[in-house]
């Protein structure tokens, strides 16, 4: 199913999955993809999708629409795509990523089999250990509930108040402001337009929510 990754400053905010045949983006919240930035129009760009093509329109929007660093007005997507709207990146992803292809070996010539004709691959070297952590609610009506932090990008907060993201990396999360007037706080100062790592023990508040990030 194609999608969109939504991204800023190399810090992923949001994936969409396309499931429609017509997907707006724009900062108005009524939009299917929202990003509340000043450099994004109200409505800046339309996602048209029939059947296996997707293309992508712009609105008039006031600072363009740019596929893989190209002002367009109306262009066809491919897999791997990069639409740029104000500061945003947003990538085209058409085919799932990360496929098994071991399932069969194919031999090309000059290539010699393993001993005794099998065709099982060798096995693969083990995957590090994923890193564990979660988001523990402090106060409020949640307190005491756990947000494991399992998902490339975690939102936390509250829509047309303030949210946030927690997008893990290979060194460990980081937390961004992704919408709304108020920013979050990480313990107790604001943590501005640009991403912050999280270290274990941290404590945020979003929307009047105190939560701790806890890492093991």
């Amino acid at each position: 199913m194609p999608r969109m990754i939504v991204s800023i400053d190399g810090v992923v905010i949001k994936e969409v999955q396309l499931t429609k045949e017509r997907t707006t983006l724009g900062r108005r919240p009524y939009n299917d993809i929202v990003i509340d930035n000043l450099a994004v129009s109200g409505e800046h760009a339309v996602i048209h999708m029939a059947e296996h093509e997707v293309e992508i329109e712009d609105l008039g929007s006031t600072n363009g629409t740019y596929v893989n660093a190209k002002a367009v007005k109306r262009q066809d997507l491919r897999n791997g795509d990069t639409i740029e709207v104000g500061k945003y990146k947003i990538r085209f992803l058409q085919e799932a990523e990360g496929q098994n292809f071991e399932k069969t070996m194919i031999f090309k010539p000059g290539m010699v089999p393993p001993v005794g004709g099998a065709t099982r691959p060798a096995p693969a070297a083990p995957a590090p250990a994923p890193i564990a952590a979660v988001i523990r609610v402090m106060s409020g009506a949640a307190a005491g509930r756990e947000v494991s932090l399992q998902k490339v990008v975690t939102t936390i907060g509250k829509p047309g108040v303030a949210v946030a993201s927690i997008t893990k990396r290979h060194h460990g999360f980081v937390l961004a402001h992704v919408e709304g007037p108020e920013m979050p706080l990480l313990n107790g100062a604001s943590i501005g337009t640009s991403p912050v790592p999280l270290k274990h023990g941290d404590r945020l508040e979003l929307a009047g929510t105190e939560m701790q990030f806890e890492q093991g």
